[in-house]
């Protein structure tokens, strides 16, 4: 059972649920910029209250949830260099929570991609979940090289408990058991990794993967295999043509977490389309 309806009606029913997984993932994604703002900080930091204008944020989620712009400098248009303006710290830069199209696209693209790969299965609720939560982790990783526990370590215990409510409806095609088994060793992994070259492998990475073993071994062993694969590809890829542009060494460290994520995201769509 595949989860995809066939025929003219459904196959309309079809389009339309592509289309809500589409608009969820744009308005999830207008909402990435703020909170990588604020979460993109050095370790040891406190996340930032205030934008690079010194306006504290505010509004629901005790400002966590809103535009990429504050509304105090989206009402005025301010516009100050880098670390300035009153309450703005050293690395602060208006540009990080200027409106952008790249991040809600990718989500939206993401959600929509699974959402046509899994059809009406039960698990796309969990995926629809998980995608903005790995992409904000992704812009995260980029800007300061930095995975924060306080979502790692949530959205392994969030897709665990998720999946195993996906696991009591009878329309899905997953394995629980073999969701759990996938967390266990792909954070196993990546956690032998991180002993043989702590520089180059992040503790972070490790613990994003235990919610990516569990998304991707939902689907069984092949695809947390060529999910896990994908994300090491990806990211040696982009290491070596680094090196071969000479903007970095071999032993400089990457961010990860992106290549990580983006192996998981083609995993889940094979998944989808194959199991």
């Amino acid at each position: 059972m595949t989860g995809r309806p066939r025929g003219s009606r459904v196959g309309r029913v079809y389009a339309t649920l592509i289309t809500a997984a589409a608009l969820w993932g744009l308005l999830a994604g207008l909402l990435v910029p703020r909170a990588a703002y604020r979460l993109s900080v050095e370790p040891g930091e406190p996340w930032r209250a205030a934008c690079a204008a010194g306006h504290p944020f505010a509004g629901p989620g005790r400002g966590w949830l809103g535009g990429a712009r504050c509304a105090a400098c989206a009402a005025c248009a301010v516009t100050v260099p880098a670390g300035a303006g009153s309450g703005g710290r050293t690395g602060d830069r208006t540009e990080d929570l200027a409106p952008s199209p790249g991040v809600p696209t990718v989500t939206a693209l993401s959600c929509a991609a699974l959402a046509a790969a899994t059809g009406f299965r039960p698990e796309l609720a969990v995926w629809l979940l998980f995608t903005p939560v790995a992409v904000l982790l992704a812009v995260v990783d980029r800007r300061v090289h930095r995975l924060p526990d306080h979502l790692t370590l949530p959205l392994a215990a969030a897709v665990t408990v998720l999946l195993g409510a996906a696991a009591l409806v009878p329309a899905h095609t997953g394995s629980w058991s073999t969701a759990l088994l996938g967390g266990l060793l792909l954070g196993g992994f990546y956690f032998v990794l991180f002993l043989i070259n702590p520089d180059g492998m992040g503790f972070g990475d490790v613990k994003l993967a235990l919610s990516l073993g569990v998304v991707l071994g939902w689907y069984g062993w092949g695809i947390l295999f060529a999910g896990a694969f994908g994300g090491l590809l990806f990211g040696a890829v982009y290491g070596m043509s680094l090196v071969l542009a000479r903007r970095a060494s071999r032993k400089a460290a990457i961010p990860f977490g992106p290549f990580m994520v983006a192996g998981a995201l083609v995993g889940l769509l094979a998944g989808g389309l194959t199991v």
